[in-house]
């Protein structure tokens, strides 16, 4: 018997679309001998549709692309897509072949942490589905029902002989090892081969990296799909056991988080239908990485960079940004914003009457900057990256309605240290980073001889405390028995309270770690818990 696991990328509420795509890509499989077709959890609606799922009118569409995939004959598709059932959604998988349902499998554990938030929408399914192909009795999961022993195990004592696992587990650092880890486990407890398709593709704040795979019962994985890309990957199964198959090279650590980035950059902008991109060019680091990651995911075609330099702008900066941009050959903008600080600076003068300067005056050059790149946007109707990190986000070290004004955050969930790491990487394949863009000390340059260890301890503490904190959830207390200084970790932890309400403001990014900013924080602006 030979199985298809097809790792795509749907287009959420692109039901037609979506359906359309699994029935090309069960004609491949037949031509290829395949048996059965595997495709990802909810692939017919895209995951997750979120409150889609609420609308009554959105199962009549889901009913309307099942009819289209079961058309098909000759070969059974398990397609992942929701159900409803009287008054219950289900996160569901049925199995098609020959114009017939062979079953309905109703997804049995809903994940309810991290960015899942299954049980908002889904009730949970009570039996395993074990269906017979070719005389070999298949049982099938979803994502969730795979990482807990029960449902394998009631899919195992129902006499399944094999496991099938539609997944839309998304990236973060280190999951792939994970997936490998968790899935040799249940092979070991219930004696099962296991099969596991997972999606590719962008969904607003998520990024699925695909890189399905199969495990044989020695545990071994024994086929293997490539990261990030569409594949329709070949599994056989003969002698009661998954046979060798492909084995696609898997990116390292840090090619994985940049084509992360880049995945989450090229299928924000393409499926919400954006021209291009377009962003700020300051001559520091982060900039730099975001023109490369835009470039990488669009074509420099699509990309628009704009310096836009005032008198605490240093030479230096003009100077790399240019020769960044010689590299790359993206369309590039100079405009100068000083005049206009000037005129913003003569109507507030009786207001600001007798005030010292403070980081007004500093925000407001980055307030122009960020008119300057919307009014960029309306007219081209491209889409404004903005190139802030997470630690940047973590402390507050960035103005709202300037260097934060954007329709999409590339660097959201990368802390500096790690910016610095993925530019190095970068360069590795070819040299389109200036060298001075690295090495030099960042600064926003929005007053003399400003450096960002003026304001934040060094990076390299501040993003490990922050590591610790948002990411580990670990305690401040905990933190400073772990060897930080008192003074440094209680700041941080102050910062982060006290910008709440600036990330609620933040436009959504590429989620990399296991908690970003995003749907897995969600913490009260007025909060006085300490």
């Amino acid at each position: 018997m030979r199985i298809a696991l097809a790792q795509f990328n749907p287009v959420v509420g692109d039901i037609a679309g979506n359906a359309q795509k699994i029935v090309e890509l069960a004609q491949r499989a037949m031509s290829q001998g395949a048996d059965i077709l595997l495709t990802p959890e909810l692939a017919l609606t895209g995951y997750s549709p979120e409150d889609l799922l609420l609308r009554d009118s959105f199962y009549r569409e889901v009913a309307k692309g099942l009819d289209i995939i079961e058309q098909l004959d000759g070969i059974t598709v398990i397609v992942g897509h929701p159900a409803k059932i009287g008054n219950e959604r289900f996160n569901a998988a049925t199995a098609l072949r020959d114009g017939n349902r062979l079953g309905q499998y109703h997804k049995m554990l809903l994940p309810n942490y991290e960015v899942f938030d299954e049980c908002r929408y889904f009730t949970p399914g009570a039996a395993p589905l074990v269906f017979e192909q070719n005389g070999v009795k298949v049982g099938v999961l979803i994502c969730e029902d795979a990482w807990q022993l029960e449902p394998a195990a009631e899919a195992a004592d129902a006499g399944a002989e094999l496991l099938l696992s539609l997944n839309a587990s998304p990236f973060h650092r280190d999951k792939v090892e994970t997936r490998h880890e968790v899935m040799r486990y249940r092979v070991e407890e219930t004696g099962l081969p296991l099969a596991y398709v997972n999606l590719v593709g962008g969904q607003d704040e998520l990024v699925f990296d695909g890189a399905s795979f199969a495990v044989n019962k020695a545990g071994e994985v024994v086929a293997q799909a490539a990261a990030y890309d569409d594949e329709l990957l070949l599994v056989d199964y003969a002698d009661g056991d998954f046979q060798a198959g492909r084995q696609a090279a898997l990116p390292g650590p840090l090619e994985s988080v940049y084509r992360t980035l880049v995945v989450g950059v090229r299928d924000y902008i393409v499926k919400n239908g954006f021209p291009g991109a377009l962003l700020g060019l300051s001559g520091g680091i982060d900039s730099a990485l975001t023109l490369a990651v835009a470039v990488d995911a669009l074509g420099a075609d699509k990309v628009h960079a704009v310096m836009m330099p005032s008198r605490y702008t240093a030479d230096i900066s003009v100077t790399d940004s240019r020769d960044m941009i010689g590299r790359l050959g993206v369309k590039y903008d100079e405009i100068e914003i000083w005049p206009m600080y000037e005129s913003f600076m003569a109507a507030l003068a009786r207001s600001f009457a007798g005030l010292e300067m403070d980081t007004t005056e500093e925000n407001l050059q980055a307030r122009i900057r960020g008119t300057l790149l919307m009014a960029l946007s309306n007219k081209s109707g491209k889409l404004v990256l903005t190139t802030g990190n997470k630690s940047e986000m973590t402390t507050g070290y960035c103005t709202l309605y300037g260097d934060m004004a954007g329709g999409f955050a590339v660097l959201k969930d990368v802390a500096k240290t790690l910016v610095f790491e993925l530019c190095r990487w970068r360069n590795t394949v070819s040299d389109v980073i200036p060298e001075r863009i690295i090495t030099r000390p960042p600064s926003a340059e929005l007053r003399p001889d400003q450096k960002d260890q003026d304001s934040l301890p060094p990076y390299e503490i501040l993003d490990a405390i922050m590591a610790r904190y948002v990411e580990g959830n670990e305690s401040a207390a905990d933190i400073i028995a772990a060897g930080y200084a008192e003074a440094d970790v209680k700041r941080v932890v102050r910062l982060l309270k006290i910008n709440e309400y600036k990330r609620r403001q933040a436009p959504v990014g590429p989620r990399v770690t296991q908690r970003g900013f995003g749907k897995d924080w969600r913490y009260p602006i007025t909060n006085r818990f300490s």
